[in-house]
């Protein structure tokens, strides 16, 4: 089985592939039955200044064994956005 961290750093490939946009990082790692959930961060639109960037978030799905299971955007913001409760 995968570490937390070799899960982040495999799907972080793997969206990087599909998207063939750059990772800002990885927010969120969670193991689930059969391999890890991770979240990353993706810049979808680079703008000047950065703090206009577009950015969203992927949840990624990949196996025991780092294969990719499943991807999806799950939102979309400004870099700057602040997230409210």
């Amino acid at each position: 089985m995968l570490s937390a961290s070799d899960a982040a750093e495999v799907a972080v490939h793997h969206v990087t592939e599909m998207t063939g946009r750059s990772a800002e990082g990885v927010v969120g790692v969670e193991r689930s039955d059969d391999g890890w959930k991770v979240t990353v961060e993706v810049v979808e639109t680079q703008r000047i200044p950065d703090s206009a960037d577009i950015l969203a978030t992927y949840d990624v799905e990949v196996d025991a064994d780092g294969e990719l299971v499943s991807y999806r955007r799950v939102g979309r913001y400004l870099r700057g956005q602040v997230e409210r409760k």
